[in-house]
């Protein structure tokens, strides 16, 4: 059961899209992106993950430096103290480095579906030692104030969310990690309930637990507790290795509608649909037994890292859900969802 309207010119962006950060690194894929309006326009602030140029006789890695500045680490292949047999992460003298660096990068479209890049609004790179391994998978949510952007820090130390504030989208307020390691995944309500801020997230455990859907309170923004979990794995079906919060729920008459992914053992990745309690968010009304999405497509079931949709950025006009998602780990689409067909499949 697929509910999806998937957009015509799907994939909208692709990696060649996207200028590299600097002339010694290529773009390799474009992921998931957080969504918002801003000047009567919407906006994408698209995850932009980069790799190194390579030679025959190195490894080069990127790292962001002291400055925020892209810096590349060079390693000679006959290095005995070098280990590189995962592509993804290579090892020397005891530690690790990604083999791709993300930072996020806006573009803006006037009808949807053709989105361009604006100069004159910069990159946000890395910062500082608990972002020199980049920043991913942010989260956009507006409230009266401005801006409220959730992402991934990544570091050889830490992978937690980090929390920026914005109202112009060229100048950001660095507010620091608001979830402790390991942690990603986190979406905060564009509203108070009652006199708390609430917030999705994602911890993991590797022993007891795993990787769960948790809620907590605020009463700034910045600190938070009273944190319960509300949606764990479901053994033999869609979610069943692994579920994460999409983005900022939506207020519905029926509750808080929040759509997530899920992924099973073999990586595949779909989306579904929790419903929580408008008064009490920590309370799950209902959920998905079957998935509202599914990487039905081509060009979400081969890519970088085929058979995955993942998505945590929307917009809301009435009953339609515009999502813009990522595909196959390597490109942007878009599709629209009811908000009334997706309540349905609930019942």
């Amino acid at each position: 059961m697929d509910l999806a309207k998937r957009f015509d010119e799907n994939p909208l962006l692709r990696p060649t899209d996207i200028r590299p950060s600097i002339d010694e690194m290529h773009v390799e894929c474009l992921l998931n992106p957080g969504v918002f309006r801003y000047q009567n326009k919407i906006w994408l602030l698209c995850r932009v993950a980069e790799r190194t140029k390579q030679d025959d006789n190195t490894i080069k890695v990127p790292v962001f430096n002291d400055k925020a500045e892209v810096e590349i680490l060079t390693f000679s292949k006959g290095d005995p103290l070098l280990d590189d047999s995962d592509p993804r992460v290579i090892g020397y003298d005891g530690k690790n480095y990604l083999t791709t660096l993300s930072h996020l990068r806006l573009v803006s479209s006037e009808d949807g579906k053709t989105f361009r890049e604006d100069p004159s609004y910069p990159p946000i790179n890395g910062e500082g030692a608990l972002e020199a391994f980049g920043i991913e998978d942010c989260r956009v949510t507006e409230m009266e104030d401005g801006y409220h952007l959730t992402y991934t820090k990544v570091s050889e130390v830490a992978v937690g969310v980090g929390y920026l504030f914005t109202r112009d989208w060229k100048t950001f307020e660095r507010r620091g990690m608001i979830f402790p390691p390991h942690n990603k995944d986190c979406a905060i309500f564009d509203r108070k309930i009652g006199d708390k801020y609430y917030a999705l997230h994602r911890p993991s455990s590797p022993e007891l637990g795993g990787n769960y859907i948790w809620i907590a309170e605020s009463p700034d923004l910045l600190h938070w507790g009273n944190h319960q979990c509300v949606a764990v794995t479901r053994p033999d079906m869609w979610d069943s290795a692994r579920v994460g919060a999409g983005a900022a729920p939506i207020e519905t008459d029926e509750g808080w509608l929040e759509i997530y992914h899920g992924a099973n053992k073999e990586n595949r990745y779909c989306l579904g649909a929790l419903l929580l309690d408008k008064n009490n968010p920590a309370k799950v009304l209902a959920r998905s037994v079957n998935p509202i999405m599914e990487p039905i497509m081509g060009y979400e079931q081969t890519g970088f890292f085929g058979n995955v949709i993942f998505t945590n950025g929307h917009i809301v006009d009435g009953d339609k859900i515009t999502i813009y998602y990522g595909a196959s780990d390597e490109v942007i689409c878009g599709a629209e969802l009811s908000i009334k067909e997706i309540l349905q499949s609930l019942k």
